[in-house]
């Protein structure tokens, strides 16, 4: 007799299986062929953005040689489910280590990403005696798409800032999956969510691990700012106006943008891999961190779902409901910041403990914005070494 799982007894979860038709895919090959290619000047590499030599070569390697299928039974070897929360359909995969008293972790991504950047940490977290640690180093792992991304249900109404999304993925882990203490762990976007839900639902959140600080409230009883943390503003700063263009325009007129990027794959890719080259550490070649047929993963789960539109508003909705500390006001549980010297963003230490209950501060060797694809051997014992004496303080679910 076949014996239920648990989310089998859990009605508001049901499994999933990533199936593109193969309508879908004729079409996106038919678009590849059709493609109107722009002119470039001479010589200028990716001065002007993204290489029309390799954006040509990428697209006819994805139209005549890359086998999604191969990838989507590799996409399928996770254990995949759904569940509506708050309104929404939520794809997730939830895989669950053999170990006894492993800790339940939240995986959160950010943008352009998709739930596909967890998979390398995946099997380093649920299975840590295969990977050289100890089974005392176990977690189960809730990977979701963020609403709007990839599998998750395209939001029909605005307002899905973080603090939204936030509350959504408590409600998944703590009312959907019964665990009603969890760590957490996000990047880029992730990493505000994760934030603004450990400032939320402190009660549920044993301690987060982030890649990128929550902005401090700063005032006029605040601590004057030291000379890092204003060489850090002014680096801010200088960085938005050269490469900052992508979230103004996602953050002002996204629906305009939405109709070259959903329409065309050439678009798609563009917009996508120039993002991949800029914030990974990759030395200028986007090829060394990501393997062509890993890019076209990421583009053709953009495509076959139509999402690459409802991801780019989230920067609106951001925006349009902003929500900052107040001075004096941090996340209290404990917290880890681990900085990748790839990444957007390397703040101070002492800018970080304005907003963050800092416990664990690691500058990591290497490795860039999309760090558990690019380095998950790093992040991961980063991780284990984090939440290892926080393991006591939670309940496991029944």
């Amino acid at each position: 007799m076949a014996t239920m799982t648990r989310e089998d007894r859990l009605p508001a979860v049901e499994r999933f299986r990533v199936a593109v038709p193969e309508e879908t895919l004729r079409d996106l090959g038919d678009r590849i062929e059709k493609t109107r290619w722009p002119d470039e000047i001479p010589g200028a590499g990716w001065e002007y953005g993204t290489n029309l030599g390799f954006l040509r070569e990428l697209l006819a390697y994805w139209r005549d040689d890359f086998d999604w299928r191969a990838r989507e039974r590799e996409i399928n070897r996770f254990p995949h489910f759904l569940a509506e929360v708050d309104g929404l359909g939520i794809h997730f995969v939830h895989a669950r280590s053999k170990e006894a008293g492993a800790l339940p972790i939240l995986l959160t991504h950010g943008w352009p990403s998709t739930f596909l950047e967890m998979s390398r940490l995946v099997p380093l977290l649920t299975d840590p005696v295969a990977h050289g640690a100890g089974p005392r180093d176990a977690f189960h792992v809730v990977v979701p798409s963020l609403p709007g991304y990839g599998f998750s249900e395209i939001p029909r109404r605005g307002g899905l800032t973080k603090t939204r999304i936030a509350a959504i993925e408590a409600r998944l882990m703590s009312e959907v999956l019964g665990y009603p203490r969890f760590a957490a762990r996000g990047g880029d976007i992730g990493a505000g969510v994760t934030s603004w839900l450990a400032f939320d639902y402190p009660e549920r959140i044993v301690g987060i691990h982030v890649s990128d600080v929550l902005r401090p409230g700063i005032g006029p009883a605040s601590p004057p700012l030291s000379e890092a943390e204003r060489r850090f503003l002014e680096e801010e700063t200088a960085w938005m106006r050269a490469e900052g263009a992508y979230d103004h325009v996602q953050a002002t007129k996204p629906q305009t943008l939405a109709f070259g990027l959903h329409d065309s794959p050439a678009g798609l890719a563009s917009w996508i891999v120039e993002k991949l080259r800029s914030w990974s550490d990759c030395g200028g070649d986007v090829l060394r961190r990501f393997s062509r047929d890993d890019i076209l993963t990421i583009l053709t789960i953009y495509w076959a779902t139509g999402t690459i539109h409802s991801a780019n508003r989230l920067y609106f909705d951001r925006d349009r409901e902003p929500r900052e500390l107040a001075p004096g006001q941090r996340v209290e549980v404990p917290c880890a910041v681990a900085l990748f010297p790839g990444d957007i963003d390397h703040p101070p230490r002492e800018w970080g403990e304005r907003a963050l209950n800092v416990q664990r501060w690691t500058e990591m060797p290497r490795g860039g914005h999309f760090a558990a694809w690019e380095e998950p051997e790093l992040l991961a014992q980063d991780l284990r070494e984090f939440f290892r004496p926080l393991r006591g303080k939670r309940a496991d679910p029944k």
